[in-house]
């Protein structure tokens, strides 16, 4: 019966998309994913489109929907009206480079080596050797391979080249994607003139330091010897100088020209704009993706939207200015909001609205650190819950939105509080997409479509387990049979100043070192009735403190059993920037371009 019916579909399919109401097409969806009985690969016609839209540094209390009440985000709530909203949505990592890795994956960034147990934990440079290795399979190329067109429109920050500077080893276009537009990289203070410095800055301030007292001692053993109260042969006062010139020039090579290394537009192997402007970037975008919609409108697509929004530095239109309550902050927020409407509209003017899965969410946290005396509080705000980016264990750093439309397939106004993972989005889409998810390696996140549908009641995930780098600092245990969440802290950061919420003057908080507490016995929180994670559980409050300790110690034993070694992109040798891998348009070092024409202002 299930082979007719299948035959059925896969013959008729084509037919019934082009003869039926639109409003009868997600239903005869929704009877297929429910009955299981046919595979949306035997028919292009079954296939929905899927658009991803992923924030940077957004933090989850930034939006109307997750109960923000002075920004404005009308699109991003409409969203969430007309679909799924989930409120335990994590992020598999707190930082940009391994939450993404993972979330192209499927699976804990330290697994590809897209990790570190110390030192960097994200790519550096344009111009590094380190990057999501070529063995890794997407989501996107498992349905490029179903026969979808898969596009990246945005951010990438998973590396560029290996050996050469044409190799493009890990690209987005060896990675499955079939079209990309935007950076490589993503965006740091070096991109916008007049910021203070960002990549490297503690290293840099200290090369500089080191330069500066080396020039002094050379400029003082020229002045002795000139005046002649210092014997010093004339080679060795030229061969230090030389010296000193050959170290500044090797370190300033790199760090002198960020913005014009890091700071660049691609199109598909092409640099396009080197270095970008920023203040047009957000329309060139826009209008790559809506375009992008346009031209496949008669295909079944995938498109990940990687907007730049909302890391810093904060470059928003003048439109946006002044519009908020909540500073140049707030006025980003706002205008990523209006993109995201902008592309809500695309789908609509090509009569895709009903055939296509759309879904929203952000990399991580909110960045508490990212604050200016003149500007004031530049990142993003993460509600009740403590801790933001960096934080790995605690839930402001990984706890994220997560938004799933899709009219007539998926209930509307719909609200799931299980365990969600950035994660699970690798086997959703490859099952809507009719591929098959492989089994030749560990898979760490799990098909969403039966609790976005309401089919399941219950997360697929009993236990998740959070890393910061290739630490473990923390778990959680979903207990459905008492209904509790409980969540279990190995390693804490300290904050700075102490009590602050936040590492104040560090960029980040440390995943390991000094920078950390450990704890033994573990705290121990219930999640369930203590989201923010105020009031630690001991074995005096919880009388099963030590049984629940026990039994998620026991979990992590066998998830551990499941780790092993990665060859590690971020380690000295991939991270350092080499001239020979730098993208370039021109004859480098003279690399400089820009985009023919600029696009209308929003």
């Amino acid at each position: 019966m299930g082979r007719m019916v299948q035959r059925e579909l896969a013959t008729g399919a084509s037919r019934w998309r082009r003869s039926c109401p639109r409003s009868a097409w997600p239903a005869l969806v929704t009877v297929c994913l429910l009955l299981r009985t046919c595979e949306l690969n035997t028919a292009d016609a079954l296939k929905p489109n899927i658009l991803l839209i992923m924030a940077d540094d957004l933090g989850i209390g930034d939006l109307g929907c997750y109960g923000n009440r002075t920004l404005r985000t009308p699109n991003i709530d409409r969203l969430a009206e007309e679909g799924v909203r989930l409120t335990q949505h994590l992020a598999a990592a707190p930082l940009c480079t391994p939450s993404r890795a993972a979330f192209l994956t499927g699976r804990h960034s330290f697994r590809s080596g897209m990790d570190a147990s110390d030192g960097y934990r994200a790519l550096q440079w344009n111009g590094g050797s380190g990057g999501l290795p070529q063995n890794e399979t997407t989501f996107a190329r498992v349905l490029q391979e179903a026969g979808y067109a898969t596009g990246l429109i945005g951010k990438w920050h998973q590396g560029v080249s290996c050996a050469t500077r044409g190799d493009h080893c890990h690209h987005p276009l060896r990675h499955g994607f079939d079209y990309f537009y935007g950076m490589p990289f993503t965006l740091v203070n070096d991109c916008q003139p007049g910021r203070p410095p960002e990549v490297d800055a503690a290293l840099r301030a200290k090369l500089w330091r080191y330069t500066q007292w080396a020039a002094w001692g050379v400029a003082t053993v020229a002045a002795g010897r000139a005046w002649g109260l210092l014997s010093v042969p004339r080679t060795a006062v030229l061969g230090a100088a030389g010296l000193l010139l050959l170290f500044f020039v090797s370190w300033f090579a790199s760090f002198g020209f960020v913005r014009r290394w890091n700071c660049i537009l691609m199109r598909d192997h092409e640099v396009t704009e080197q270095p970008m402007v920023l203040e047009r970037t957000t329309a060139l975008l826009l209008k790559e993706a809506v375009a992008y919609v346009e031209r496949n409108k008669h295909r079944p697509f995938l498109l990940f939207v990687s907007v730049l929004h909302t890391h810093i530095p904060l470059v928003t239109a003048k439109q946006f200015l002044g519009r908020s309550r909540h500073g140049l902050y707030g006025d980003t927020v706002e205008e990523m909001d209006w993109l995201v409407g902008k592309l809500l509209s695309a789908l609509e003017e090509n009569g895709l609205k009903n055939r296509t899965l759309t879904y929203f969410t952000s990399d991580h946290g909110g960045h508490l650190e990212a604050q200016d005396r003149a500007l004031g509080q530049l990142g993003g705000w993460n509600g009740i819950y403590r801790g933001g980016k960096g934080m790995a264990g605690w839930e402001g750093g990984i706890r994220v939105p997560g938004i799933f439309r899709w009219p007539g397939v998926l209930p509307a106004g719909r609200v799931v509080s299980e365990p969600t993972s950035l994660m699970d989005i690798f086997p959703t889409v490859v099952q809507l997409g009719g591929g098959q998810v492989p089994r030749d390696r560990v898979i760490d996140g799990r098909s969403l479509l039966a609790l976005l549908q309401g089919a399941a009641q219950h997360s697929a995930h009993e236990f998740l387990f959070h890393y910061c780098g290739q630490h473990l600092h923390a778990a959680r245990w979903r207990e459905k049979e008492r209904g509790r969440l409980w969540k279990v802290h190995y390693v804490t950061p300290r904050f700075h100043p102490e009590g602050a919420g936040a590492c104040y003057g560090q960029g980040v908080c440390p995943c390991s070192g000094a920078g950390v507490t450990r704890h033994s016995p573990p705290l121990l929180f219930d999640l369930a009735s203590d989201p923010a994670e105020a009031r630690p559980l001991s074995p005096g409050s919880e009388p099963r403190f030590h049984e629940v300790v026990a039994r998620v110690g026991e979990a992590v034993r066998r998830h551990r059993e499941t780790v092993r070694p990665a060859p590690p992109q971020f380690s000295l040798s991939h991270i350092l920037w080499k001239p020979w891998l730098q993208p370039c348009c021109g004859t480098f070092p003279f690399c400089s371009c820009s985009e023919d024409g600029d696009p209308k202002d929003p």
